[in-house]
Order: structure tokens, then C-alpha cells, then sequence
């Protein structure tokens, strides 16, 4: 595949693009996660226990946010949102969901993030603050349901990261620049990719799994109310989560992506370049430029959509 950058302007080095890196995986008899934590160790200077560490104390944020909105409803400081993550554990609690026990549990958990995210508390941006819920929520649900050590999950976050670090390098990662489709898409390709492993699939499932969540979510425009990263940010972090579980669990059972994760990554970085700009986190069209948007914006701001 040609590694150029499209309108980046650069020659990428071969081996960021994912069919390299698993190809170096093989080499070095290395996982996916394993070979992205030699990366980081090699990069920064870190010790191999000291990225640990981080990526571990990284998890407990995670694990915070995730909880955070669940028992007692939190609200952002514009007042627009709040309380969503507490009304759906309430309900989860009834029994009332026709969603499995981990699928619920993830949008519980992507709802709670996002919400403890609006109200200025403390989040991990995996892989942007808009996308926060996606990953914490599919690798905490995943986890607690097949009983996975702390250690696989902080494995498994450095398989997600090696999903964005492709993605980023390759494409991109924000909203103004590729719709929230390089967000949420994004992040639920992440999330797939740890789900996977810690389905006890594999790295080829797992990127595989990555492809399916992104593709799936290729398109998405970044529309924030009022531009501020609360509606439809929140929700989205909540149908993202389900995507990005879904197309893990295809893959596990074998399923493959025909469309080569490279590829996908290629074609997001076209889309979002094609997208108007009204429909990359400018708040101008979209969901924000709806009537009941504008009347947001109004209260918010004091004055006319009109006249942002």
C-alpha cells in the first residue's frame, strides 16, 4: 500500500500502517498490545512496569467516569444534559432492558463517561474527550463479564491503542477535521479491537473487528448543539459502544471484514475531507442548525444562531 498521507504532505513510515505492524508481530513473536508497549517503552524512555503503571492508572480513571454517573445522576454545567446514565442504570436495575447483561452494562458505562465528561470531571480521552465513553465502556463490560485480570485489561488498551495510533497517523482523529466519524468511529474501532482480546480472540479478529466498527460508523458528521460536546456526543458515545461490541463479537466467531482495516482508515480520511465544513464540530449544520438547536443555542448564549 502507498503510505502517503494524502493532503498531509508527508511519507508515513511503512510500518505504521496496521498490515505492517502485524506483520512485525509475527517477527518478533510478539501480540499486538505486547509490540505497541515495546513501542511506547522505546519512545518515551519508559520502562516496560512504568508504561504499565500509566496505562493502569489511566484504567482506574476509566473505571471512575464509568461509575461516576450511575448512582447519583450528574449534569453538565450548560444545563442542556444530565441524569441519562442514572435513568438507564435505574432501568438495568428493574430489569426492564431487552439488552444483554454486558451490552447494557456498556451503555451504562459509555453514558456515565461522557456525562462525568460534560460536567468538567476527570476523563481519559481515548481517543478524544467527544469519544471518551466508547472504550472504557466496552473494555470494563467485556471484562467483568469473562472475568478478565486487571493485567489483560491494560493489555487490551494497548491493543486499542495501537488501532488509534494507525488511525491517527493514517487519517485523524478529530471531529473538525473528519466528522465525529474520526471520534466515535474511531474509538469504537478501538474498542472492538480490546474486546476482541479480551474474548480471547485474536490480533488478526481483532483488527478485523476494528474494520467492521469503523466502517459501520463511516460518514458520521460531527453536529454538536450549540457547540459544546454534549448533544448528540453523549448518545453517540452510548450507540457506538453497541457497534463497536457487535462487530467483536462477529469477529470472534470468525466473521472477517472484506475491506482491509488499512483501507477503511484510507477511505475515513476521505470521507471526512469530503464532508462540508458545517458538518465538522462547527455547530453550524446538522443537529445544531435544527429549530429546537437554535432555540439551545439562544438560551445558552443570549443571542440568534444567526449571529455565531
Amino acid at each position: 500500500m502507498e503510505s502517503t498521507n494524502y493532503e498531509k504532505g508527508e511519507n508515513v513510515m511503512a510500518e505504521f500502517w496496521m498490515s505492517e505492524i502485524l506483520k512485525g508481530c509475527v517477527e518478533k513473536g510478539m501480540s499486538l498490545g505486547e509490540y505497541i508497549l515495546a513501542s511506547e517503552c522505546e519512545n518515551t524512555g519508559q520502562t516496560r512496569e512504568q508504561a504499565l503503571d500509566r496505562m493502569s492508572q489511566m484504567l482506574d480513571v476509566m473505571e471512575q467516569s464509568a461509575r461516576g454517573g450511575l448512582e447519583n445522576p450528574v449534569f453538565s454545567n450548560s444545563g442542556l444534559t444530565g441524569g441519562c446514565a442514572h435513568q438507564y442504570h435505574g432501568y438495568i436495575q428493574k430489569g426492564q432492558s431487552i439488552l444483554g447483561p454486558v451490552l447494557a452494562d456498556a451503555v451504562q458505562m459509555a453514558l456515565s463517561c461522557s456525562e462525568v465528561n460534560a460536567a468538567m470531571g476527570k476523563i481519559v480521552a481515548c481517543p478524544t474527550a467527544g469519544s471518551c465513553g466508547i472504550v472504557p465502556a466496552a473494555v470494563l463490560a467485556v471484562g467483568k463479564y469473562r472475568g478478565n485480570s486487571r493485567e489483560e485489561m491494560v493489555q487490551a488498551l494497548f491493543t486499542a491503542s495501537g488501532v488509534g495510533m494507525v488511525i491517527g497517523e493514517h487519517a485523524t482523529l478529530a471531529g473538525a477535521d473528519g466528522g465525529c466519524q474520526a471520534e466515535c468511529g474511531a474509538a469504537a474501532a478501538m474498542a472492538a479491537a480490546a474486546a476482541v482480546r479480551l474474548l480471547g480472540g485474536d490480533d488478526e479478529q481483532a483488527v478485523h473487528g476494528a474494520a467492521m466498527a469503523l466502517k459501520n460508523l463511516l460518514g458520521l458528521v460531527c453536529d454538536p448543539v450549540c457547540g459544546l460536546v454534549e448533544i448528540p456526543c453523549i448518545k453517540r458515545n452510548a450507540v457506538s459502544v453497541s457497534v463497536a461490541l457487535t462487530a467483536a463479537d462477529m469477529a470472534c466467531a470468525g466473521v472477517r471484514s472484506y475491506i482491509p482495516f488499512d483501507e477503511v482508515v484510507t477511505a475515513m480520511y476521505a470521507i471526512g475531507k469530503a464532508l462540508p465544513q458545517q458538518l465538522r464540530e462547527t455547530g453550524q449544520g446538522g443537529l445544531a442548525a435544527t429549530k429546537t438547536g437554535m432555540e439551545m443555542y439562544q438560551r445558552i448564549y443570549g443571542q440568534d444562531y444567526g449571529a455565531m
